[in-house]
């Protein structure tokens, strides 16, 4: 929350990390990170309280982590899904150097948006028991290849993305995990509308936990805007804004 840099002792912005149903957009759980360390000592406390089992967790490739992965399989019984980056050197390489041009492509889309065409091409590669990835209850390999250009014309642009599962061939066919790695950016969705729309970066609540409540309150409100059906917060506040009798409707309250 960049509006709180310079009000703080620290001169350090209150930092959120947050935990969102990617299907409804409704944020599940908040936690503040301490300021003397980072997001990786929060992922266990935040997900902790949450009834995880059965569900598959995606994360920024900061927390490709063992012991996250650890965390989710062992004791939430959860599966998840982490891109690799080079922050693990050592699973990128192995990830990188696996026979790819062997494998099938399991699945390709084409999406046009912001002004742009991309192309998307998944492979998966099982990992066999006893010579898997050096990654905890990986299951399966994955390769993203995107091709981006301009709708107006230009060159492709072409990246390769990595990312490793605890899901099984039988449990994920390859197009619910491209499904399931495409609405991971709800996330960045969702600090967008916080950002642009209710202009969290700009507001200068600084004092005790006044920060992470309205943030809270924030994503309360988007949530509820969403599981609603409203596609355009912006919009939707406008109209809640010209009539407080919609809201309670809205509510369900009469």
């Amino acid at each position: 929350m960049r509006g709180t840099r310079h009000h703080t002792a620290s001169g350090r912005a209150v930092h959120l990390l947050a935990v969102i149903d990617s299907s409804t957009m409704a944020t599940l759980g908040q936690v503040e990170v301490d300021g003397k360390s980072n997001e990786l000592t929060a992922f266990a406390p935040l997900l902790e309280p949450l009834h995880l089992a059965g569900a598959v967790i995606t994360a920024d490739a900061l927390h490709t982590q063992r012991e996250h992965a650890a965390f989710l399989v062992e004791q939430k019984q959860a599966h998840y899904i982490f891109t690799v980056k080079k922050n693990q050197p050592a699973l990128y390489k192995q990830l990188k150097t696996l026979p790819w041009r062997q494998v099938e492509i399991g699945h390709t889309e084409t999406v046009h948006g912001h002004g742009r065409t991309e192309k998307r091409q998944v492979k998966v590669c099982s990992v066999a028991i006893g010579d898997g990835l050096l990654f905890p209850h990986a299951a399966q390999a994955i390769c993203i290849t995107r091709k981006v250009r301009p709708r107006a014309g230009g060159r492709w642009k072409t990246v390769t993305v990595y990312a490793v599962t605890s899901l099984a061939a039988h449990q994920a066919r390859p197009e619910e995990l491209a499904a399931w790695i495409r609405a991971h950016w709800q996330i960045e969705a969702l600090h967008h509308i916080r950002d642009v729309t209710h202009r969290e970066d700009l507001s200068q609540v600084r004092t005790g936990s006044g920060p992470a409540i309205m943030a809270a309150l924030r994503n309360a409100a988007i949530g509820i805007l969403k599981l609603r059906g409203w596609t355009n917060i912006a919009q939707a506040n406008r109209r809640h804004a010209r009539d407080p009798t919609r809201c309670l409707i809205t509510l369900g309250l009469t």
